[in-house]
């Protein structure tokens, strides 16, 4: 009899099972798709010799990652590679605002007036970062606080809407870049708790910046899976799970997968009836015969690139994809040019890019029209640029991934109670009516992006159990 089995080999689920390998125990993951990744894959979608990233491509939170970080995944191929600048966010007349690793320059880039502003909000945090970032990311009760009088603080400018975070802000380009990085997550800005959604993505960039990860986001994936065989577990690929029984005896199991899965295959009935998922996303990775032509320089250095021509147009768009059921007109775009750091991602002279909108959950229809005349009031000539574009809605993208219900890329909606309390209300959310049967996905807290800390957080609760029986 195994100590534990995982299953799904997205970053959550491969975390968990080192986690659990590094402490002893006997480990087997199985995975439906060929080859493990989950979010974190790397494939040539359009051209040959073009690789993208079919899902996430920039890691903020994974290279900030405590669990990450304590792994060596270097060892193991990963390495993380920086732009000069970690995110810029363009506007329409050529200037932009920048979130670069200094404070100081992206505070100059918002303009005197709210230089200080930023300044003061982010500098009592910055040097406390790692302590911050663990206790954060390790909520709820799978840790005490390290630092509780920082977290507490940090909760006061981070729990309520970011809509009041921004009024802050005197001018329009400190505001359109926050509620850009809000916006990663796909909740509205009046939203709870938004606040905190901003200032980690933030923090993370001072921090230590948004790299890509050298070849694409499957180098970390692959980093975890060669470490887990080291370490003796087992991955078994192309392997479908419909029920419990159709894994082997085991003290432990854990999920790597949404909600709605799990129930299904445990027979946990209408348990996760509550859990609610958010909107979906368009998504397109392109092969360019060259750099993007953006107007503003700042957005030529950057590895990420947000689109939003102020942060009413960005607000419109969040509350036209998860309040409206419509798509938006103007969407707001999440934008990655790995090929600016990276040119192993495609041959010579070319280059990758990859961009998102949001659109209702489940929604059927075909973005891509809008997404370029949007790309093309911040880059014209954008479509000159373009070779071959791969398209994605969100039945495509659960396709992928069956943890996207309805194109729902962080497995659950970031919203209400439900940004901190997922997938129930409960302060031991790893767990499930079976007490040998354990949820670590991106429906757990933290909640999504390619960190593993779900994974890791899960692992703890397992391990405990195993120790005590």
């Amino acid at each position: 009899m195994l100590d534990a089995v995982v299953v799904g080999a997205g970053p959550n689920g491969l975390t968990a099972a080192v986690e659990l390998a590094r402490r002893g125990f006997s480990v087997a993951l199985f995975e439906a798709k060929e080859t493990v990744g989950g979010g974190a894959r790397t494939e040539e979608l359009t051209l040959p010799g073009f690789r993208h990233d079919p899902c996430s491509a920039a890691h903020p939170l994974g290279i900030n990652s405590p669990a990450f970080r304590a792994l060596p995944l270097e060892r193991y191929g990963l390495e993380w590679l920086h732009a000069e600048l970690p995110m810029a966010h363009p506007f329409p007349d050529g200037r932009a605002a920048v979130l670069a690793r200094s404070v100081a320059e992206t505070a100059a880039s918002f303009g005197p007036r709210d230089a200080g502003t930023y300044r003061r909000l982010v500098e009592p945090f910055l040097p406390k970062w790692d302590t911050l970032a663990r206790d954060f990311m390790s909520l709820p009760l799978t840790a005490l606080p390290r630092d509780p009088v920082t977290l507490a603080r940090f909760g006061l400018v981070g729990l309520p809407p970011s809509s009041l975070l921004l009024r802050r802000f005197r001018d329009e380009r400190a505001r359109t870049l926050f509620a850009g990085l809000v916006a990663h997550v796909m909740a509205p800005l009046s939203g709870f708790a938004t606040g905190a959604i901003g200032m980690v993505f933030a923090l993370a960039a001072h921090a230590r910046g948004w790299p890509v990860a050298r070849g694409g986001s499957q180098a970390i994936s692959d980093a975890l899976a060669a470490y887990l065989k080291d370490l003796g577990g087992v991955i078994h690929t192309d392997y479908q799970v419909k029920r419990l029984d159709d894994l082997p005896p085991a003290r432990s199991y854990i999920f790597d997968t949404s909600p709605t899965a799990l129930a299904r295959i445990a027979g946990f009935g209408d348990y996760y009836r509550d859990y609610r998922y958010g909107p979906g996303v368009f998504k397109i990775d392109y092969a360019l015969d060259g750099p993007v032509p953006w107007t503003a320089p700042q957005a030529r250095r950057a590895g990420t690139v947000q689109i939003g021509a102020d942060s009413a147009e960005i607000g419109t768009a969040l509350r036209a994809a998860s309040r409206e059921g419509r798509a938006p007109d103007r969407p707001f775009m999440i934008t990655v040019q790995p090929s600016v750091v990276d040119p192993s991602r495609a041959p010579e002279g070319k280059q990758v890019f990859w961009a998102y909108a949001h659109v209702p959950n489940g929604w059927t229809g075909d973005l891509t029209e809008v997404m370029e005349r949007q790309l093309e009031r911040f880059a014209p000539g954008f479509r000159d640029r373009v070779l071959a574009r791969a398209t994605a809605g969100p039945a495509e993208l659960a396709a992928r991934n069956a943890n996207y219900v309805g194109g729902d890329i962080g497995t659950g909606a970031v919203s209400g109670l439900q940004i901190l309390l997922r997938p129930k209300l409960s302060l031991f959310p790893y767990g499930t009516p079976h007490p040998a049967v354990f949820i670590c996905s991106s429906a757990t807290p933290p909640g999504p992006g390619v960190h593993g800390m779900s994974g890791h957080n899960a692992a703890k609760a397992v391990w405990r159990r195993l120790r005590q029986s």
